[in-house]
């Protein structure tokens, strides 16, 4: 468990996932609550490395710190695996990790993309969509230099296997009631007796564990995206 190697194919290389079990050693399990705080909200490692942002820092910049301090706790308590991380196989000059700075004083924007007078429920499911979650990640299309277009916002984006495209979630696209969200969210299935399958297998194994408040409270946030006044992202 969290000993990495799950490989990611983009257009600057293949980010692989290091090992973030307990091991003090080749894993995280002597990193502080500050240590993961840093990686969480500002893409920092301990020794002051950016992060290649295939971690989605961008999103969790938006976690509250009571949730980083659970999550260290909770991590504590994992097993500790002792395998090596990989080495990240980025090509020139993507790899330079100085420049990174400069991607995140352009393209890393804490603060949340959806604003306006939202519901108490609707705040809760944009912590969990926009921040926890990091939806965003793959449901909404990036420029050449891997930023997110905060404009397409959950609009859709092509599928980085190559295979089909990640469908949008606003309201123009996604028809759904919010307990037909809900309920794909809890058990995978869709109101057309479809199934959630590819990537989405996986996000359904993690959000079948949320609360039913949490899984309504992500449909109504979906219901408040504003629809794209730039029209929908090109292929």
């Amino acid at each position: 468990m969290l000993s990495g190697g799950r490989r990611f194919e983009t257009d600057f290389g293949t980010f692989i996932a290091p090992n973030i079990s307990s091991d003090p050693e080749v894993g995280i399990g002597s990193w502080s609550v500050l240590d993961l705080a840093n990686a969480l909200i500002h893409g920092t490692g301990p020794e002051g490395q950016h992060y290649f942002p295939a971690f989605p820092y961008t999103s969790y910049a938006n976690m509250s710190v009571e949730d980083v301090v659970s999550l260290h706790a909770f991590l504590g308590t994992l097993p500790a695996v002792a395998t090596e991380s990989e080495v990240q196989e980025v090509r020139f000059p993507f790899n330079i990790r100085r420049g990174l700075g400069g991607w995140k004083l352009l393209f890393m924007s804490p603060g949340w993309v959806v604003e306006g007078d939202l519901t108490n429920q609707q705040r809760q499911g944009r912590y969990l969509v926009e921040a926890l979650g990091h939806c965003a990640e793959c449901h909404t299309p990036r420029n050449g230099l891997g930023g997110l277009k905060r404009d397409l916002w959950l609009t859709g984006a092509p599928n980085p296997n190559g295979k089909g495209r990640i469908p949008g979630l606003t309201s123009d696209q996604l028809d759904w009631s919010e307990a037909d969200i809900a309920e794909y969210l809890k058990s995978g299935f869709t109101p057309d007796y479809d199934s959630a399958g590819g990537e989405m297998v996986d996000v359904i194994e993690n959000t079948s564990r949320l609360t039913d408040d949490d899984r309504l409270a992500i449909a109504a946030y979906l219901k408040a995206v504003p629809v794209s006044s730039t029209g929908l992202p090109s292929e």
